[in-house]
Formats: C-alpha cells, sequence, structure tokens
C-alpha cells in the first residue's frame, strides 16, 4: 500500500508548484506526484480524474481564488478504494444499565496527483503503469525432483507442561 508523502511543494531552496484543492469536504494541500487519501472522488482505479476546486495555486507568482479560482485544476490517478480503521462510538449511562456500542469506518480514496492545471487545459499524463511482479522459476526447472528432508528434532526429553493452578477455597479475609 502505498504512503502519504510528507508536507506538499516544500523543497529547501526551491519553490514548487502546489495547489490547494477541496475534496470532500476538506481543503488539502498538494503538489505533484504525492499520494493522498481523500473522500467524495468518484470513479474506478487507474482512471485520470479532474478536481476543479482549486483554492490557491502556489509557487512563483501565487493566486487566491474567491472561493475557487476560474480555469485551474488538478489531474488525480485512481489508486485504490479502501476504508479506514474502526472507531468506536460507546454511551455508557451509569447506574442505568445503559450501554451503546456503535462502530464506524470511513470510506477514502487513494489518489495520486499527476498535474496541477491552470488556464483551462486537460491533463496530458495517463496513470502511471504499475510495477510488473517478478516471474518465479518453474518448480521442475533448475533442480532436482526430489522432495526436501524435513530436518529431525533432537532427541531429549519432551517440555513438561507447567502445573495448573489451584484456588485455595477457606478462609475469607
Amino acid at each position: 500500500m502505498y504512503e502519504p508523502a510528507g508536507k506538499a511543494g516544500i523543497e529547501r531552496g526551491i519553490t514548487t508548484m502546489f495547489a490547494v484543492i477541496k475534496a470532500g469536504g476538506k481543503q488539502y494541500r498538494v503538489a505533484e506526484d504525492q499520494v493522498l487519501k481523500v473522500e467524495g472522488v468518484k470513479g474506478e482505479p487507474g482512471t485520470i480524474v479532474q478536481i476543479g476546486d482549486v483554492i490557491m495555486l502556489g509557487g512563483e507568482q501565487p493566486q487566491f481564488g474567491s472561493p475557487t479560482i476560474s480555469g485551474a485544476s488538478v489531474a488525480a490517478e485512481i489508486i485504490e478504494h479502501g476504508r479506514g480503521a474502526k472507531v468506536i462510538a460507546f454511551k455508557k449511562r451509569r447506574r442505568k444499565n445503559s450501554r451503546r456500542k456503535r462502530g464506524h469506518r470511513q470510506d477514502f480514496v487513494l489518489i495520486r496527483i499527476s498535474e496541477i492545471l491552470t488556464q483551462g487545459a486537460k491533463p496530458t499524463k495517463g496513470p502511471k503503469p504499475k510495477p510488473e511482479a517478478k516471474a518465479k522459476p518453474a518448480e521442475g526447472e533448475g533442480g532436482d525432483d526430489k522432495p526436501k528432508a524435513k530436518k529431525k528434532k533432537p532427541a531429549g526429553k519432551a517440555k513438561a507442561k507447567p502445573a495448573a493452578k489451584t484456588k485455595a477455597k477457606g478462609k475469607k479475609k
């Protein structure tokens, strides 16, 4: 699984292009090739989507939108859909024998930012190809056909199981 990158667009001595986008009711600062989890983006894994709610463009000449920048968008590749960790909402009212336990897992979409587009441009980059899995050698090639012998354990005493714990009955304190 991909790990989200660090701070977007911040490099020592170099000002890189970044954007502040709005997706799923939250704002994210993104740069090219950044991987992040967002909500509210629809699409199939492997497709490129355009996010049009760009609030700010940063870099050499920053631009601020009111509320968004017209003609600016961010192209992102959908990597996968997933669900977050379970959050337990436990409510207890003491002395009333009232307890409620409810779990929730938030859906998210893992995206990779491919381009930051301005002036109504269309995305030019396609999705990144998946890394190819290395082929394993066939079992019949490069070895003898006999199964490998198992290692024998040295002869000796078997481990004794610990004695069972018993409760002492009798005196009360």
